[in-house]
């Protein structure tokens, strides 16, 4: 493993790292911030996936994360969304290809061979940062935006023991019944769409529900509401009775500027969940 950079940053350290992936087949950088406690015994980690078009960088400089996790001691994961580099497959849509891996397993060519970014997420990258860094294994959160919401409530309902809590902002909720979803699905993961149902939070919610803590924030102005459809996983949520908190936050769209506003919510959230 590389280290790319390092700074001090609300007493504890922003860095970014690069290192050889074996479940993509090529380098893959990650940000980790480590509060000041880690300094002194292992510390809980709060996973961040970032959504459509970013890298591990968007959410690390404008989520204004670090301050609130800083004051809960608890350490953050910034991963990319996606294998990058020469050879990769890539598209020139801006929402398929690098920086679209939607957090699945590609079965179809030209995407499998780089893109397993759900064992990337689940397998090699905890198992690269447990033997790297000071983290507590067994007390691990999950959050994310857009894609990367996708993810963070697919990989909680997928992966129930793992996770005290998930959060979301504006998740794509429904991908298998959203152009942000069946045309990634279908490149990725080929025709057959009863394959598709494990990564779609909404039929996740239908048919097994969630074990974790629950958090969604979604902006009343989102310009993408349609792409999104949090409508469909809220009426699920209301069908199986599932404990949680959905909030429509009025006048907010999608942007960062949306994230930053509720970050400190989310963090204590999380907090408080790994503190059981």
């Amino acid at each position: 493993m590389e280290t790319l950079s390092e700074n001090a940053c609300f007493g504890g350290v922003q860095g970014v790292y690069r290192h050889a992936a074996i479940t993509t087949g090529c380098d893959m950088t990650f940000g980790l911030f480590l509060p000041a406690e880690a300094r002194l015994h292992p510390v809980p980690l709060l996973w961040y996936l970032s959504g459509l078009t970013c890298t591990h960088e968007n959410a690390m400089t404008k989520a204004h994360m670090q301050e609130h996790a800083a004051k809960h001691g608890l350490a953050v994961v910034f991963p990319d969304t996606s294998p990058r580099g020469e050879g990769v497959a890539d598209d020139a849509a801006f929402d398929l290809g690098q920086g679209a891996g939607f957090y699945v397993n590609a079965t179809q060519e030209p995407w499998a061979e780089h893109y397993q970014m759900w064992d990337y997420i689940c397998e090699e990258l905890p198992r690269v940062l447990m033997a790297n860094f000071a983290l507590e294994e067994d007390r691990q959160a999950i959050t994310g935006h857009s894609m990367g919401g996708h993810g963070a409530l697919t990989l909680a309902m997928r992966l129930p023991e793992r996770f005290a809590s998930v959060s979301a902002f504006s998740p794509i909720a429904n991908p298998t019944a959203s152009d942000w979803g069946r045309k990634q699905f279908s490149a990725y993961l080929g025709t057959d769409e009863s394959l598709w149902a494990a990564h779609d939070a909404t039929l996740l919610m239908r048919e097994t529900g969630l074990r974790s803590e629950l958090l969604i924030d979604q902006g009343s102005k989102d310009q993408f509401l349609d792409l999104l459809r949090p409508e469909a996983l809220a009426e699920a949520m209301a069908a199986r009775r599932q404990p949680g908190v959905f909030r429509m936050q009025a006048g907010y769209d999608h942007s960062y500027f949306f994230i930053a506003s509720f970050m400190a919510d989310h963090v204590a959230f999380h907090a408080q969940a790994l503190s059981q």
